[in-house]
């Protein structure tokens, strides 16, 4: 359990007066953690202490309960500052998401508690073994008895709610600083002995666990600190009032898919803008102008000024697509959430939504990959020195906008156009 005492947040802005706080902060360092993957536990622990971690708890639960677009506005803010750090409570909000919609009373209490406490989720999810990142081979199974009850001193068996996990997940970013894990998993009970829906389901458990192993072996360009472990998972023991069925949320339409990704929208926007920033900076304080240009600084350069013109530009209106996003997720979701609308209508807004963040996607895409890119551009040889670690912003664009590619966004924003075919419901659109 994290050792913080979890603050209170209540509202939009408060939550991001203290984002806002936090992340000048973090960028103070960011440079010296990206260049040595000095991993950020203690600003984990002063995020976790903030109370940002709980905002999307619902009200009912005592959480501020904020809309989609107020939580990935704390995304992009933090992410200027240090991507990374803003990476990492990303599957923490997806994961509270789908308890929200598809888990029981029970579980909902439970973990939105542990939240409120300041507990951190991580997700264990993708695998590199199977077909596509949609075929799931870690299994979920009755325990055959297999596990000894410390308190009776006895084996459960299935009728006890006793299950087995084993696999092994990759890219399990936050997993390093987590309290709780939320693991995909497949049913694998033929006999249907435990009298689960087949499908696949989110395990809820402790990151200490027995049988659990997680390990430090993230070694991407980008993203460096993002603590996206390895996690293997061998007859790791779980009961059914851990599980949710993960169907409840990915293929209903409910926004899920539409809110997961606008917030990797909101960590690219705040690359983009990040880039930009620490461009001008640059140029302002560090770059000498160039020679033809008869001009006694760098700022003063008619084409620099060009230059960043375009490059303001880019980033605005990748900021702009992001807030339509937003509006229209928060719009899909209070709809949905009211449990007024027929099946056809919460469809349509869905749709409507992911169309949305879709186009955000692929204008953030481009802002975070160009302008950082950019950047060395316009600030000059000297930008390229090492110890500045400038090129942070374009590996962490290029990392992490790698998570899904914009090629199918197209697709997706084509059919939409040219034959009103709605988005599929999988989650990552």
């Amino acid at each position: 359990m994290t050792a913080v005492a979890a603050a209170r947040i209540t509202s939009a802005a408060q939550a991001h007066e203290t984002a806002a706080r936090l992340a000048a902060q973090f960028a103070v360092d960011a440079a010296r953690r990206d260049r040595d993957r000095e991993l950020p536990y203690r600003e984990l622990d002063q995020l976790s202490a903030s109370g940002l971690l709980a905002v999307t708890v619902p009200a009912e639960f005592g959480g501020a309960d904020l809309a989609p677009a107020q939580v990935a506005e704390v995304f992009r803010l933090l992410a200027a500052a240090d991507p990374n750090i803003a990476q990492i409570p990303h599957s923490h909000f997806v994961y509270l998401n789908l308890l929200r919609l598809a888990g029981t009373r029970a579980q909902r209490e439970r973990y939105f508690g542990r939240v409120l406490a300041g507990a951190r989720i991580a997700n264990a999810q993708s695998e590199r073994s199977s077909a596509t990142i949609a075929d799931i081979g870690t299994t979920l199974r009755p325990s055959d008895g297999e596990f000894r009850s410390p308190s009776d001193g006895g084996f459960r068996s299935p009728s006890d709610g006793g299950f087995r996990i084993d696999g092994t997940k990759f890219y399990c970013t936050g997993s390093l600083f987590a309290d709780l894990l939320a693991v995909l998993t497949r049913l694998d009970d033929p006999g249907g002995r435990s009298g689960l829906d087949p499908g696949e389901y989110i395990a809820f458990l402790p990151a200490d666990t027995a049988g659990v192993t997680i390990v430090d072996d993230w070694n991407g360009i980008g993203q460096r600190t993002t603590g996206s472990g390895t996690v293997t998972f061998d007859a790791v023991r779980v009961t059914a009032d851990q599980l949710i069925p993960r169907a409840a949320a990915v293929r209903a339409p409910t926004g899920y898919g539409a809110f997961a990704q606008l917030l990797h929208v909101a960590i690219d926007v705040g690359i983009a803008r990040g880039a930009l920033d620490a461009a001008a900076e640059f140029v302002r304080t560090k770059s000498r102008p160039w020679f033809e240009a008869g001009v006694d600084s760098a700022s003063e350069d008619p084409l620099v000024i060009q230059r960043i013109g375009e490059l303001a530009v880019t980033v605005a209106a990748a900021e702009a697509t992001f807030e339509v996003a937003g509006r229209t997720v928060d719009h899909v979701v209070a709809q949905t959430n009211s449990g007024d609308l027929d099946t056809e209508t919460a469809g349509a807004l869905a749709a409507e939504a992911s169309i949305a963040v879709a186009t955000a996607k692929i204008t953030s895409d481009r802002a975070a990959n160009d302008v950082s890119a950019a950047l060395f551009e316009v600030s000059g040889t000297r930008s390229a020195a090492a110890d500045l670690d400038l090129d942070r912003f374009w590996r962490n664009a290029r990392t992490h906008t790698l998570h899904d590619p914009v090629r199918w966004k197209y697709q997706h924003i084509g059919r939409a156009v040219l034959n009103g075919t709605a988005p599929p419901l999988h989650g990552v659109i």
